[in-house]
């Protein structure tokens, strides 16, 4: 008898545990299945355009959507030359969040705000330079990973049969996804803000002579900190496309 496939539980991305151990969020509950809550999240109209795209040992319907062929075969890329290139992508957004883009990479530069507050200080309105600071580099992590998904989707699917399947059900959930992706990623802002003022406020009351921006460093630590958490959060589904370029790729004894 075939033994049952043990089923998967929720990924524990690096950005929930960085929220949770700085005390920004709370301990989540323990993982539910996945298919259970994906469920949870889609609507009708998701529902039925995953199904079509399951496989057919999960979906008894029609042969799986693929993706369309384009029009000129293109070059197949070696699954060790792509990983490089993710490494290559990653190490150029982490230096665009821990020091400014590289040159070349043509990354618009997203500076940190100046280390000192403008006087007076307006408690409402001080975060918000450090509001665009985050956005920013959330944008530019969507624009860029979205793009590296795109590269590695595309790979994946000319190599046909299966890795053209995964590839259209990679697609379906990016379609289904981004939106609820974006509105959550959107709260580590908000959270940050939260600490910021808090933070702020005690400075506000202690009145710190020795060190005026002592009590601003780590924030401003916390908010890199979290970026590059995002990105490992973000990397999830390239890493797990290239994953499965690299399972396909033929063994030389």
């Amino acid at each position: 008898m075939t033994r049952a496939l043990p089923r998967a539980s929720l990924y524990s991305a690096s950005l929930v545990r960085f929220l949770t151990e700085s005390a920004l969020l709370a301990p989540a509950r323990q993982a539910e299945d996945v298919g259970r809550k994906l469920g949870d999240w889609l609507d009708f109209r998701q529902a039925i355009a995953l199904h079509g795209v399951l496989p057919p040992e999960t979906a008894s319907a029609a042969p799986p959507t693929c993706l369309p062929a384009p029009v000129q075969r293109m070059v197949l890329i070696a699954p060790e030359a792509l990983a490089k290139h993710v490494d290559k992508v990653r190490a150029q957004l982490v230096e665009s969040i821990t020091q400014g883009a590289p040159a070349g990479t043509g990354l618009a530069r997203i500076d940190m705000p100046a280390s000192v507050l403008d006087e007076p200080v307006e408690i409402k309105t001080a975060f918000e330079p450090y509001r665009r600071f985050v956005a920013a580099h959330q944008r530019q992590m969507e624009s860029t990973l979205r793009s590296l998904r795109a590269q590695l989707r595309l790979q994946l699917s000319q190599r046909g049969g299966a890795g053209q399947q995964l590839a259209a059900l990679d697609t379906a959930f990016e379609n289904i996804l981004t939106e609820r992706e974006a509105a959550l990623l959107a709260k580590t802002s908000k959270l940050l803000e939260k600490r910021f003022v808090q933070s702020l406020k005690l400075h506000l009351q202690a009145q710190a002579k020795t060190d005026p921006s002592g009590w601003l460093m780590p924030l401003r630590q916390s908010l890199r900190t979290a970026l590059l958490a995002e990105l490992d959060t973000r990397l999830q589904p390239s890493l797990g496309l290239l994953e499965a370029l690299t399972a396909q790729a033929p063994h030389t004894p």
